[in-house]
C-alpha cells in the first residue's frame, strides 16, 4: 500500500452479510470505503462502484468478501484496475489451494496477497471478528485493519496458511454441530430429546485436554467395538425415520481405522 493505514482507500468486494457489517464498520471508523456488488446493496457511506475494476481501481486494500466460488473469478474481473502496491487481501473461505492460485496469478506484479480467515461468525462482530493472515501481504494489511480497530493474528506462512487453520477446526465445529443436530433429531423421533440434551450439555462442559487425548485414543484402541455400536445406531435411526449421515460417517471412519490403522 503506498499511503500509511489511516489513510489507506479500501475495496470491499461482496456486501452481503459479512461484508457489508465490515464495509459499514470501516467506514464507521473512519475509512475511505468503496465497494461492489451485484446484487446486494452497499452500506451507507460507502462509496458503490460499477464493477469490480471500478471499485479496485483507487484502492490501496481490497477485501474480497465473496465465496469460495467467487475467490477467483472476483481476482480476474479486477486484476486489469489493480494499482502496483495494493494488498489483496482474500477473506473468502475457500481451500488452501485457491488462496495459492490467487497468489501465482498475482505473481510478477507488485500486488501482495494476504489469505484472511474469519475465526468466528461474521454477523453481530464485523469487524470485531477475530482474523488470522497469512501470505506477503499480511502485515500490511493487518497494520491496515488494526488501525481501525479489527483484532488480527499474523501467521508467519504462505497464502493458504491462515484458511488451513479455519477448515481444520471447522472439520471439529462443523462436525460436531452435524452431529448433535442428528442426535437430537434421532432423540426427538424416540422421545427423549430433553434428556439428551442434557447430556450433551454435560458431557461438553467437562471437556478438556485430557477429554481430548481419550476421544483419540479410545476411537484408535476400540475401533472394533465402536464401529459395530455406529452400525447399531445408525441402524436405530433409520428405524426411527432419520437418515444417519453422521452416524455412517463415524462407522466408515472406524471400519477404515481397523483396515489401515492412523499412524500417530
Amino acid at each position: 500500500m503506498t499511503d500509511g493505514p489511516a489513510d489507506a482507500r479500501v475495496a470491499v468486494l461482496g456486501l452481503g452479510e459479512a461484508g457489508a457489517e465490515i464495509a459499514r464498520d470501516l467506514f464507521a471508523a473512519g475509512a475511505d470505503v468503496r465497494g461492489y456488488d451485484p446484487v446486494a446493496d452497499a452500506p451507507a457511506g460507502v462509496d458503490v462502484r460499477r464493477d469490480e475494476r471500478d471499485a479496485v481501481r483507487d484502492a490501496d486494500l481490497v477485501l474480497s468478501v465473496n465465496s469460495s466460488h467467487d475467490a477467483l473469478p472476483a481476482l480476474e474481473a479486477a486484476l486489469g484496475a489493480l494499482r502496483p502496491g495494493t494488498v489483496w487481501a482474500d477473506l473468502n473461505t475457500a481451500s488452501p489451494g485457491v488462496k495459492q492460485q490467487l497468489a501465482a496469478r498475482l505473481d510478477g506484479r507488485d500486488v501482495a496477497v494476504a489469505d484472511v480467515a474469519l475465526m468466528a461468525p461474521v454477523p453481530g462482530k464485523g469487524l470485531r471478528t477475530p482474523m488470522v493472515v497469512s501470505g506477503p501481504g499480511a502485515e500490511r494489511c493487518a497494520a491496515a485493519l488494526r488501525t481501525w480497530g479489527a483484532a488480527v493474528d499474523v501467521l508467519d506462512g504462505p497464502p493458504g496458511a491462515a484458511i488451513s487453520r479455519k477448515l481444520l477446526r471447522s472439520v471439529f465445529y462443523k462436525g460436531l454441530a452435524a452431529a448433535v443436530v442428528e442426535a437430537l433429531e434421532g432423540a426427538r423421533a424416540a422421545g427423549v430429546e430433553d434428556w439428551l440434551r442434557e447430556n450433551i450439555a454435560a458431557e461438553l462442559a467437562g471437556f478438556d485436554e485430557r477429554t481430548l487425548d481419550r476421544l483419540v485414543d479410545g476411537t484408535h484402541r476400540h475401533a472394533r467395538r465402536r464401529a459395530d455400536e455406529m452400525a447399531a445406531a445408525a441402524g436405530q435411526l433409520r428405524e426411527l425415520g432419520v437418515e444417519p449421515r453422521v452416524a455412517a460417517a463415524a462407522h466408515d471412519l472406524l471400519t477404515a481405522l481397523l483396515q489401515a490403522p492412523v499412524t500417530r
